[in-house]
């Protein structure tokens, strides 16, 4: 998981190309000028395994890491913001 933190005011996004939650995040998250680095579980080894993890067993999208080392799952533009200050 450490390979997956993100610099400080950044995210790292676990997602998938289908997900409407992700693609809303994305948006979101361009609009608020927050960076993020995108990880797409489908093509990415390992790392549906890793989210599998972070979520009781379920490959649930997105789920967002921290630079703190912290994890959320689907969360809101607030959340996000929150998590950063």
């Amino acid at each position: 998981m450490s390979d997956y933190i993100p610099a400080d005011g950044t995210i790292t996004m676990f997602s998938t190309t289908w997900c409407g939650y992700c693609q809303r995040l994305k948006k979101q998250l361009d609009k608020a000028g927050i960076g993020y680095t995108e990880i797409n579980i489908e093509e990415t080894p390992g790392t549906a395994e890793l989210v599998e993890s972070l979520n009781n067993g379920n490959q649930t999208v997105p789920t967002v890491l921290y630079p703190n080392g912290s994890s959320a799952t689907n969360p809101s533009l607030a959340d996000v913001q929150a998590a950063l200050a």
